[in-house]
């Protein structure tokens, strides 16, 4: 069942120059508890995609709609995690993890709290501040504050960019790991697409500006998936391929 319908979606941003078309007809379909991984080209709309998705960003036309409910704004059933962590550094980690819970009583926050710290590995580190955290450990309290509310969906644009290779991997490990266990819908905008083909379920291929799905293509391989297979690399050509003809077509035009 497809849980995040998208239909006709159209968004313009307004400048000096005049406006400016983002994101042209976008129809899209995202599975319940599947992990969908989203590429493009710098400035392809990719990002404010999932801005709109997340309530972020308004003034648009078309639909976005969660298990039939359309979405008009923030809410607590869509998780965001950035590629900056974005943590308060006056807090510690479980407070700014703390910070995006409002309701439970403070015994309820205590427990939820741990219960996300040990999920992302980080039980230890409850009374660190965000400077005495490395990168990739930054970034994981950004997804436990983000999953803090038990949100439906967890929407990750470029979560793992400013982190060195090694960590990357680990990094995107881990947020099978926690994809696994919490059984919550993914939707995850990158750039790289070794791994959008290594998180995904689908691959949702955009066109450049004004940002069009171009194609989606299903990968079916097994978990945990081997990046040196050849079925896997296959699907990483036909992607590579894919946009290099897109950039060919551009350039010529350009010309």
């Amino acid at each position: 069942m497809a849980e995040l319908r998208i239909k006709t979606l159209v968004k313009r941003f307004s400048q000096a120059s005049g406006a400016v078309l983002a994101l042209d007809g976008i129809d899209l379909d995202i599975p319940s508890g599947g992990f969908t991984s989203i590429v493009g080209a710098s400035g392809c709309g990719k990002s404010t995609l999932l801005r709109i998705i997340a309530g972020l960003e308004g003034d648009f036309a078309g639909e976005v709609s969660l298990d039939g409910r359309p979405v008009g704004g923030p809410g607590l059933d869509r998780g965001m995690v950035f590629q900056e962590h974005r943590l308060l550094p006056w807090l510690t980690v479980e407070e700014n993890v703390a910070f995006a819970l409002n309701g439970p009583t403070p015994a309820e926050v205590r427990e939820l709290v741990s219960e996300h710290l040990e999920l992302v590995g980080l039980g230890s580190f409850a009374k660190a501040y965000p400077g005495q955290l490395s990168g990739g450990m930054a970034q994981r309290v950004a997804i436990a504050r983000a999953l803090v509310n038990r949100p439906r969906v967890l929407l990750l644009d470029e979560p793992f960019g400013a982190l060195d290779a090694m960590t990357k991997i680990i990094m995107q490990q881990e947020i099978l790991r926690i994809w696994e266990a919490e059984h919550i819908t993914m939707v995850l905008v990158t750039h790289d697409i070794d791994e959008a083909v290594f998180l995904g379920d689908q691959v949702v291929m955009m066109s450049a500006r004004p940002g069009r799905v171009k194609a989606v293509l299903p990968v079916s391989l097994p978990r945990p998936r081997d990046r040196s297979s050849p079925h896997f690399i296959d699907i990483r050509r036909h992607i590579f391929g894919s946009f290099f003809a897109e950039a060919e077509e551009t350039f010529a035009y350009a010309i």
